[in-house]
């Protein structure tokens, strides 16, 4: 019997599907950046922006992955961000900013370990714990800034000294400028090319002046990748979390697993916190973290519990965060978020959800209608412009979710 031969990759729908809609979206931003003259729209320095500010939220969306996936609910991963980001400011002042990374990383695995044991061990409410880590953590993070912080100069009971040394970072050679070579992108992004240029600035973005950090958070997504589903540990990880007892009978030992889990979530997290410190600001100061762990959790839910989706949906809150400038011009914004609409209604319409896709053509059309009547608009609609991007792909993607079955359940051998 001959073997099954394998499909190309243009006829493999979870290849062909996101390929195309890169494609249209780049097609889209394109347009709209040559209608408006808004060049920032596909920018290399709106892009780095998006990066950089996308990689705590990544990181967060990951560390809930991890937790979740296993079958534990982790709400907690804002507060295991806090306690990674003080744990970080200290260590970076005291011994340098890499040790501030490692530390903000031992600083989110003792948070999620405390999150493991009331959760796993004694079975205690998932979603009650997560939101007494949250709590927990600002008081904690206050005691540990008056021990460690204060008396010493720039400092006090809310901030930090500043972190010994920075993280380098790399430009990829010959494309984005690297090691003194020519800067290809560059050279295509000022041309202002249809479609071409917007190429440029973007893959630009993504290559020129990039965090060693953000080297490292990409590689753990990918390494999250392998482990998770390519490996027996990842299975078993995973089998923890879509029926637990079934896991059990097999021999695999479920409640170590999900230990294991909560670990790895808590130690993401504090590196995500760590970043905070060490990339984002040099600095510890109260409210750092700013909800970015909750957003993270939006990512994950944005991007089905997948890694390659989670980092979807950070970059997707990272662009429109970066692109407005925190002033009234950005109205030139308004028309980028009328196209998003009017493609989101037209999705909508598709999957015969005529209603949603009624209002969001009709959310789409006053947009435009705002951009083509209005020089300003107020301050706080570009403040709130990240938070209605995540809530508006929510919307539209709720049907297509699924989240892994025992989530959120405790596991006891011999019980469900």
């Amino acid at each position: 019997m001959r073997a099954a031969t394998p499909r190309p990759w243009w006829r493999r729908p979870h290849v062909v599907g996101p390929v195309l809609a890169v494609v249209a979206v780049l097609l889209a931003v394109s347009m709209v950046r040559t209608l408006t003259g808004t060049e920032a729209l596909t920018g290399s320095g709106v892009v780095g922006a998006t990066l950089r500010l996308a990689v705590p939220i990544g990181l967060a969306g990951l560390s809930g992955l991890w937790s979740e996936r296993a079958g534990v609910a982790n709400l907690g991963i804002e507060g295991m961000m806090i306690i990674g980001t003080v744990c970080g400011a200290w260590a970076g002042y005291a011994y340098g900013v890499w040790a501030g990374v490692l530390a903000g990383v031992v600083g989110g695995v003792l948070a999620g370990l405390l999150h493991a044991v009331v959760t796993v061990t004694f079975g205690v409410d998932q979603v009650v714990c997560g939101v007494a880590v949250n709590i927990l953590a600002v008081g904690v993070a206050r005691f540990l800034c008056v021990v460690a912080f204060n008396g010493l100069p720039g400092a006090g009971a809310t901030q930090s000294p500043p972190v010994r040394g920075t993280i380098g970072t790399i430009s990829l050679p010959v494309l984005a400028g690297g090691w003194g070579t020519p800067d290809l992108l560059g050279r295509l992004e000022q041309t202002h090319w249809f479609l071409l240029s917007d190429a440029g600035g973007i893959l630009r973005g993504f290559l020129h002046d990039v965090s060693w950090f953000t080297v490292v958070a990409v590689a753990l997504v990918l390494g999250s990748v392998l482990v998770l589903w390519h490996t027996a540990f990842g299975l078993r990880l995973r089998a923890a979390g879509e029926h637990p007892a079934a896991a059990d009978s097999l021999g695999v030992p479920v409640q170590r697993m999900r230990y294991w889990a909560v670990l790895v979530s808590g130690g993401l997290a504090g590196l995500a916190g760590s970043y905070l410190v060490t990339v984002a600001s040099n600095v510890y100061r109260e409210g750092q973290t700013g909800g970015r762990g909750f957003i993270g959790l939006a990512a994950m839910i944005f991007g089905n519990w997948r890694p390659a989706g989670t980092v979807g949906g950070a970059l997707l809150f990272g662009y429109a965060d970066a692109l407005q400038l925190r002033q009234s011009t950005a109205v030139h914004v308004l028309i980028l978020l009328a196209a998003v609409l009017l493609w989101m209604a037209a999705i909508v319409g598709l999957r015969r959800r005529p209603r949603l896709s009624g209002v969001m053509a009709l959310l789409g059309m006053t947009a435009f209608a705002v951009f083509q009547t209005t020089d300003a608009v107020p301050t706080q609609l570009v403040y709130a412009t990240p938070y209605l991007a995540t809530l508006l792909v929510l919307v539209t993607t709720a049907q297509r979710l699924r989240m892994p079955a025992y989530v959120g359940v405790p596991y006891r051998r011999g019980g469900a």
